[in-house]
Order: structure tokens, then sequence, then C-alpha cells
């Protein structure tokens, strides 16, 4: 392959411009790994590289913090040609040329091998989205989380994180609550396996009340902000939430009184610089009994390269649903 196409990052006059071109493998950054992509996804983090220029440092840059595809060289010899392997987070798509591009090279420490349970395209449906999911799904119970012991509340359900976060938390056998600003995508949850739906306006804190009538046994929290507030001050006694994105804001104003009086555990998700014991375990799991039953039929949408400059625009504006993966 002499030529290959990406999406390309640049910032021209103060402005950010995102278009496709045709690279070479010279164009590529250092990496012992070169994979022929077979798919991306896009997370809420992508829209803000390409839109924002956030979190880059130097251009051109090519962003997609998540590829799935096959190696087509290695100079590490825990790889060969033509193992499946899923690279996600760290700074790929950031500070380092990421999966919007037919050809990625990486440094072999951010690279994970397929697991068993899933195909290459399954491992994009889930994503950056799935890691998180997987991670915060598995802290709860690190920290007592069970079926029994009451309903746990998603917000920001109808993303990425949360939809797959509904879908496995039913799957477990969770009463779950799903929380949403949109309110035609109730039969769309409640197909995940949420049992019921409330509107995101009623689970945000706009007079600061430290602590309120206890409601949920957990919580994964992608939104954070009043959200998070709300949440924190409803928790039921030695209740947890798992707070893993930013999308309603980064401030947060509570007090200590839940986590004194009600014992409750205030949970941090990162899946960027996971340490890879944890991330293998997550992934494997993800491909055995976390797996999302609803993977094809419901969350995802798939795209060609030259859709995806609308799609990051529309992800910032909260008009996209579930999972879209760029298929390569």
């Amino acid at each position: 392959m002499n030529t290959f196409q990406a999406l390309v990052l640049d910032k021209v006059n103060d402005r950010m411009n995102v278009e496709i071109k045709s690279l070479t493998m010279d164009d590529l950054p250092k990496g012992e790994v070169t994979i022929r992509v077979a798919y991306s996804s896009v997370n809420y983090k992508d829209g803000i590289v390409a839109i924002n220029g956030s979190f880059v440092n130097s251009f051109p840059l090519v962003p997609g913090i998540d590829l799935s595809g096959t190696v087509i060289d290695s100079t590490d010899e825990r790889y060969k040609t033509g193992d499946e392997v899923i690279v996600t987070s760290y700074q790929l798509g950031t500070q380092h040329f990421g999966g919007f591009s037919e050809v990625a090279r990486v440094p072999s420490e951010w690279v994970v091998p397929l697991p068993k349970g899933l195909s290459l395209k399954e491992a994009m449906i889930l994503g950056t989205a799935g890691l998180t999911a997987a991670l915060s799904v598995e802290k709860l119970e690190m920290n007592g989380l069970e079926p029994n012991n009451g309903p746990v509340l998603v917000a920001g359900a109808t993303g990425g994180v949360g939809s797959i976060s509904v879908n496995i938390l039913a799957n477990k056998g969770y009463d779950v609550v799903a929380s949403t600003g949109k309110s035609n995508e109730a039969d769309y949850l409640k197909g995940l396996g949420a049992r019921t739906v409330i509107h995101r306006d009623e689970i945000i804190d706009n007079d600061q009340r430290p602590i309120r009538e206890e409601k949920w046994a957990a919580a994964i929290d992608p939104v954070g902000g009043k959200t998070l507030q709300y949440i924190l001050s409803t928790l039921q006694y030695g209740g947890s939430v798992a707070t893993c994105g930013l999308t309603g804001g980064v401030e947060v104003s509570t007090t200590v009184v839940p986590f004194i009086s009600r014992s409750i555990n205030w949970l941090g998700i990162d899946s960027v610089e996971c340490p890879m014991d944890q991330r293998l375990k997550a992934w494997n799991r993800l491909g055995d009994d976390l797996k999302p039953t609803a993977l094809e039929k419901d969350i995802v949408n798939e795209i060609s390269l030259t859709e995806l400059p609308k799609v990051l625009a529309n992800i910032l504006e909260g008009k996209v649903r579930g999972r879209t993966i760029v298929k390569l």
C-alpha cells in the first residue's frame, strides 16, 4: 500500500480544518506496530479534538482515539503479521496519529490482542466507550454493588458509554434507571434493558442541597457538573457513583455531608492511562460476561470516512445516539 486515506486535522489561521487526504507510510509517526485499520469509532472526545483542537499539541494530526485492525508489520516479537488487535486511548488521536486512517503505526505497549468473543467490528462498537462502561461496572461491583441492592442510575444514557452501560447492567440483572434529555428515545433505552426512563432535568441539582431522599444503589455518570451533584445527594447508604465523563461540565459543588452521613463512594474512572493489566481484564470481560447483547442490533451506526466530519460536529451537539463506527 503506497498511499492510503486519512482524515487530517490542521490549524489554519487559528481555525481547525479537517479534510480527507492521501498519506504515505513516511507520514506516519514512529512506533513498533503498523496496523491495517478495519474500523474506528466516534467518541465525544474525538469531536472535541476535531472541532476545537483540544488536547492537541502539534499539527497536522490524524484524530481518532480508537482503532481495530490487522498487524501489517511489527518490530515487537509479541505481534505478528496478521494478528488482530485493538488500540484505544493513551495519546492515540490526540498527540499521536490515530484511528481515522486506513493505516496506523503505534507503540507496541498500547496494543491489546483482540479478545476471544469479539470481532474487529464489535470491538469498535465498544471502543473507548465500552472499555469505560466495563471499568465502571467492574469498579461499582468491587465496591459492593449487587443486583438486589436497588436501582442503578445511568446518566447520559443515549450516549456511547450510557447505552453500553444500560445494556451491560440490564443483562446482569440490575434494575436500570436511564436518564436522557431526549424524550423520544425511551423505547430505544427500554430496548437496551432500562426498566425506567426519566428526563435528565429530574436529576439536576438546581438548589445545591447537599443531601436528599435516598434513591440509587449506584450510578454511572458520564455527565458530571450539576447532574453529578444531584447523584451524590441521592445515593443510598453505602452507594457508589462511577464518574467517567464531563459532557455536563467539570465543576462540582458538594459537601462532606453525604460522604460521612451515608458512607457513599465517589469513584473515578480513567480509560486513557488505565494500566494494561486492568485494560486487558476489562477487554476480556467485554468479550465474555460483560458483552452487550444489543451491539449490532440497536447501538451502532456505521459510516464511511467521508461522512465522518459531519458526525464529529453532531456528537458535540448531542445529536448522536449510541455508537458510531467508521469502516475504513
